[in-house]
């Protein structure tokens, strides 16, 4: 153990997936040093983003709001490393923080609840989600579908579905998987709706000083994840996407190599550019050149979502 007069705090936010994948972590690294059960304490943070409800993240600070409540408290030694969904952490992280280790990643996929497929959507159907990449994606192939703002845990978003708000939404596999609702939903397949970067993963991050911690985290880290997203958040850093764009980007590992996609999309469906690589597992400036590559070959309309 680390700490011989009390357990590791172990920081996250408070929703049930959040917790879930805490839980996860803690047995992860409970199973590979031999530790207790009392070594590890779960520390539920309630983060901005949890917090306010009613609008868009891009409206409101972007994944910032995920994460600066657990930065404060890792500063503060409130808690000693804290976890992630990779797809919430803000591309560009303060150097006081490192991200130490990633959990295996779960199905990239995402579902869509409430209709088999969307030709099955009735005629200008509804449809609940807060991702402009997802809505971007949903225009691309209904385009007679409006979108609507849809936020809140997973329970939530099933619960306005239920309640009849809208006709369909859309909700990440690995999510519903970790939750134990594997049969909520119809899986969407990648080449019709290539996922978010860093979808499915998992990270751990803890203060970049702190040695011990992060060696007793690199443990637990799956190097095939951690290549993987790291590639994908560079091509985040390549465009200089925030919220406010509609990005998808999946690297997939093929020996000591990565084939990495990526795709930018106009928010109306109407323009996607697509890239394609393959590039060695270590090669961040390939990959941040891809987003590059994908800004030079938009519209002038579509590139000034990535701009200022």
């Amino acid at each position: 153990m680390l700490f011989t007069d009390r357990p590791l705090r172990l920081g996250t936010r408070g929703s049930p997936l959040a917790l879930a994948q805490a839980r996860m972590t803690a047995r992860a690294l409970m199973a590979i040093h031999g530790w207790a059960e009392d070594a590890i304490e779960i520390v539920a943070v309630q983060t901005s983003g949890d917090r306010i409800q009613d609008r868009a993240l891009a409206d409101i600070g972007g994944k910032a709001l995920w994460t600066k409540e657990l930065d404060r408290a890792l500063v503060a030694g409130e808690i000693d490393f804290a976890v992630h969904s990779m797809k919430d952490v803000e591309t560009l992280r303060p150097a006081a923080f490192r991200i130490a280790a990633m959990l295996p990643r779960a199905d990239v996929r995402d579902k869509l609840v409430g209709a088999a497929s969307f030709e099955a959507l009735p005629a200008s159907p509804l449809v609940g989600t807060s991702s402009p990449r997802r809505a971007a994606q949903v225009k691309r192939l209904r385009p007679d579908a409006t979108i609507t703002l849809f936020r809140g845990n997973v329970a939530t978003r099933l619960a306005k579905l239920a309640a009849g708000e809208v006709h369909a939404t859309l909700l990440a596999a690995a999510g519903l998987d970790r939750l134990d609702q594997r049969d909520v939903g119809t899986l969407i397949p990648i080449d019709t709706m290539l996922p978010a970067p860093s979808q499915g993963a998992v990270g751990i991050e803890a203060l970049a000083d702190n040695a011990p911690v992060l060696e007793a985290l690199a443990a637990i880290n799956d190097p095939d994840t951690y290549d993987a997203v790291m590639a994908e958040r560079a091509v985040l850093r390549g465009l200089g996407g925030t919220c406010h764009s509609p990005i998808a980007a999946l690297a997939v590992i093929e020996g000591e190599q990565i084939v990495l996609r990526a795709e930018i999309i106009s928010p109306d469906g109407v323009e996607t550019v697509r890239e394609e690589a393959r590039l060695a597992r270590s090669d961040a400036a390939t990959a941040q050149a891809i987003g590059r590559a994908l800004l030079d070959r938009a519209s002038p309309a579509l590139r000034a979502l990535f701009e200022g």
